[in-house]
């Protein structure tokens, strides 16, 4: 090799690596000469991770020799994208997260302060396989907003709602601390699953938020039904004593002054009062309003998700 003049290559993305060492080149009958050398490097790319696991990328390996400009030295591709693309595929022995879909090559000029060099670019176009994060983290977590809906529309008290509720949220952010272990951060934009993780835990939050509501709304008419009772049986002993006639005393005495008895004991019914643990009208109402705007937003939210990852 060292009777050969070679020009030095530089990639221009390459972070660090290792060359091999060939001695030996192969000289062909028209005064050419062949020499291959193999890179195993690793290289630098620019992630778009906005569609994160649904995401396409595309990594450019830049090859140049910036020693000779382009008066002195021309930079050419050997082979054509394609069979470049199907000699690279027989490489791969087992399928990793990525699956290569496309590989095109540019061969253009770059001008630098020095003067004007060749370049060739390999742009690679790739696919993330989302199966695994589909499976370990956007599954579940539909699957506990699912659990969640169930709750808040189930026939449990809802002190037992407001329990469940906690513990679902809990198990939500277990999912949401996995995800900020394997998400990437080389991102200007936060990701639709960040978002989507964002948004269901506020749904969830909301949901308890409006448990808590009914739930103070619920003590609040319990006790002002316990007070309006006390009053209306006040009063009610209050006309009955206004009522009675008043006599004068005779000579045997003062007489004994006879209520007169309960309707109850009468056989006839009492006065309409409201049973302190009936559930009040305008409670079922703001219920069902409270539930079904929940469930309304949550229908909006997971469509706008779903429009935001297919576009």
């Amino acid at each position: 090799m060292d009777m050969y003049w070679s020009p030095p290559i530089f990639i221009l993305e390459r972070v660090n690596g290792q060359n091999s060492h060939l001695d030996y080149v192969t000289i062909m009958h028209n005064g050419t000469f062949n020499f291959s050398q193999t890179f195993q490097v690793t290289l630098t790319c620019s992630l778009m991770i906005l569609k994160f696991p649904f995401d396409s990328q595309m990594c450019n390996v830049s090859i140049a020799s910036y020693l000779h400009p382009v008066t002195d030295l021309v930079m050419k591709a050997r082979r054509t994208a394609e069979e470049i693309m199907k000699y690279s595929q027989s490489f791969f022995l087992t399928d990793g997260e990525w699956k290569f879909t496309n590989m095109s090559i540019l061969e253009h000029t770059e001008m630098l302060e020095d003067g004007e060099f060749s370049v060739v670019t390999y742009m690679i176009s790739m696919d993330r396989r989302p199966i695994l994060y589909v499976l370990n983290l956007i599954l579940p977590t539909c699957a506990l907003y699912l659990l969640d809906m169930a709750v808040l529309f189930g026939p449990s008290s809802l002190e037992e709602k407001i329990s469940f509720q906690i513990t679902i949220i809990l198990g939500s952010s277990m999912l949401a601390v996995i995800l900020n272990n394997i998400l990437p951060t080389s991102s200007n934009k936060p990701p639709i699953i960040v978002v989507f993780f964002l948004g269901t835990f506020l749904l969830m939050i909301m949901a308890v938020l409006d448990t808590f509501f009914l739930l103070h709304e619920q003590h609040k008419s319990l006790r002002f039904n316990k007070t309006l009772g006390s009053f209306q049986q006040e009063v009610l002993v209050t006309r009955t004593i206004n009522k009675l006639p008043m006599e004068c005393p005779t000579k045997e005495g003062p007489q004994r002054l006879n209520l007169p008895k309960k309707d109850k004991e009468k056989g006839r019914p009492g006065n309409p009062q409201r049973h302190p643990m009936e559930q009040d009208p305008f409670l079922l109402v703001l219920e069902k309003v409270l539930l079904y705007t929940h469930f309304f937003l949550s229908l909006v939210f997971f469509a706008i998700i779903c429009i935001k990852w297919s576009s």
